[in-house]
């Protein structure tokens, strides 16, 4: 069954229905949430019940049920729904520090894609998922042949793996430069203008401080990047507004 709630943003759809019905039914009347805005699909949130120690919290017997709000699409925790006391609280915890776990998991799995790769970081986006930026010439080795080398790893380690070229990954701000850019809107596309020292070079762009895409300027300064999907959507948004979108280069700030 679908239902339509009016919210600025999906959280405060959750929200609504704190304290009207018991925390532990929530996520059996709302599975999911399709937040949509501007006539296209902006975020997707998934619920489910768990038994867990609160984020930020450290102490085992402080073990609750709770509810976890994740991104759809990438598995990523950003909310978490719990009593505290006699409350029902709505704690937002992306952007918190990984857990001990998770920091150990990164720099196994980073030590052990080195005995395939020349270098390799890794960002856990769960306990049970996270994302390895190697270097974009090395993918198919770290892949291996029919998937073999990486379906070892996360037999291995009991994470799954999603692998991307790590210039997409702007891990080291001190190797970045900043662009200014002209960016307009077009009917299909959104158009930025960049000097044309930055012509055939890969740069980063960001929507507030997260990362978004890696594009390729064109020989005359020019990217263009599609309105139809949901990043898209979403840089548009930020050009929109007038703030929030920052360019840079793709770890090559010391060659400029």
């Amino acid at each position: 069954m679908a239902g339509v709630v009016h919210a600025t943003n999906p959280i405060d759809a959750i929200q609504r229905f704190v304290g009207r019905i018991e925390l532990g039914v929530i996520p059996q009347v709302i599975d999911t949430v399709i937040f949509i805005k501007n006539g296209t699909v902006f975020k997707v949130l998934s619920l489910n019940m768990t038994v867990k120690v609160p984020s930020g919290m450290t102490e085992a017997d402080l073990a609750r049920p709770v509810v976890v709000v994740n991104d759809f699409e990438t598995e990523r925790l950003e909310y978490e729904l719990y009593s505290y006391g006699e409350e029902t609280v709505v704690i937002p915890v992306k952007g918190l520090g990984k857990s001990p776990i998770q920091q150990f998991a990164a720099s196994a799995l980073e030590a052990k894609m080195k005995e395939y790769v020349s270098n390799a970081r890794v960002e856990m986006v769960s306990d049970s998922k996270c994302i390895a930026y190697v270097p974009e010439n090395e993918i198919a080795k770290l892949i291996g042949k029919e998937g073999k080398n990486i379906s070892a790893i996360e037999e291995k380690l009991g994470v799954h793996i999603d692998v991307q070229a790590l210039s997409s990954k702007a891990a080291a701000k001190g190797d970045e430069a900043s662009v200014p850019f002209d960016a307009k809107i077009s009917k299909k596309h959104i158009v930025f203008n960049v000097d044309s020292v930055f012509a055939n070079r890969n740069i980063n762009v960001y929507v507030g401080n997260e990362y978004a895409m890696t594009a390729n300027v064109g020989k005359d300064g020019v990217f263009k990047i599609s309105r139809k999907n949901k990043l898209g959507s979403l840089i548009c948004d930020a050009v929109s507004s007038g703030s929030g979108i920052k360019i840079s280069t793709a770890g090559q700030g010391k060659d400029l």
